[in-house]
């Protein structure tokens, strides 16, 4: 009897695999290249895709790609990261940082700045002198277009006020419109960015590309443990999040008992004494 139960759990067990598979699968069918996490996969150590959006995004095909990576952390001198979505190096050791941003908010020129402040502080070695300093470029891709001025494509370069002259410094953001839509290449790969279905993209790289992930069985099965790992990471924040705000909660009860110090509710509760004063101060 017991072997006979045990065969119906595996078989409902099996079944709801197969259900999620099949959900996954489906996800996935309808992501874009404007969906941050699939474009990670896409471009993720694609050279040869990377290349393509330089030389359209640029206007210059004499750019050769030296490595890439998706999802590149870098910390700053305080221990706050940032995860750039795409960060690539070409043979002449310019610094490029695409961000794709569905969101306005996310595209806000607070955020241009500090990607591009936090790439010249680690990018710099030991004994390196300032002046060796590449060249950066951080180059947002929104599906909106963010600066509503109706351009395909926006440079944004410090200049000398009274004189109107380049700071040249070499730093530079762009903003790239993704509903721009015209027989221009920037149109076509625009079109491509929000194009599900991989036939009917214009550049065969990035379609071959997309199509690996939605269509070969051994990219769908990536692609499937990759939203998997990001669901799992989101709901290990969201608990993380949960518990937090649960010691939050502890520690205005324990100040309003008035029975420990500040200090002994940090060391009770695990949270920096800075965090226990802010709630003393909000509490009167």
């Amino acid at each position: 009897m017991r072997g006979k139960e045990n065969s119906i759990h595996a078989g409902i067990s099996e079944d709801r695999r197969e259900s999620r598979r099949e959900l996954l699968v489906r996800k996935i069918k309808g992501f874009r290249l404007l969906d941050d996490d699939f474009m990670s996969r896409v471009f993720e150590d694609n050279i040869e895709c990377t290349e393509l959006l330089l030389h359209i995004i640029m206007n210059r095909d004499d750019i050769k790609v030296q490595e890439v990576h998706t999802q590149y952390s870098i910390k700053n001198l305080h221990g706050r990261s940032v995860r750039l979505d795409i960060f690539a190096t070409d043979s002449s050791d310019r610094k490029y940082n695409f961000e794709i941003q569905r969101s306005d908010k996310g595209a806000g020129v607070k955020r241009a700045r500090y990607n591009s402040s936090i790439i010249d502080a680690n990018i710099l070695d030991a004994g390196m002198d300032v002046e060796e300093l590449p060249e950066t470029y951080v180059i947002f891709i929104t599906e909106n277009d963010v600066m509503r001025d109706n351009r395909a494509i926006y440079h944004v370069s410090r200049v000398v006020a009274e004189t109107g002259q380049s700071f040249g410094d070499g730093t530079h953001i762009l903003y790239v419109n993704g509903r721009w839509r015209d027989d221009t290449p920037i149109g076509k790969l625009m079109y491509d960015f929000s194009c599900i279905n991989p036939d009917d993209m214009h550049y065969a790289k990035l379609a071959d590309r997309v199509r690996y992930f939605k269509e070969d069985e051994e990219g769908v099965a990536a692609m499937c443990r990759a939203v998997e790992e990001l669901c799992d990471e989101a709901r290990n924040e969201g608990h993380a999040e949960g518990k937090n705000e649960e010691k939050l909660e502890n520690a205005a009860k324990l100040l309003r008992q008035g029975k420990l110090t500040r200090e002994e509710i940090s060391e009770v509760l695990g949270i920096d004494t800075e965090t226990v004063d802010k709630i003393a101060e909000s509490l009167g």
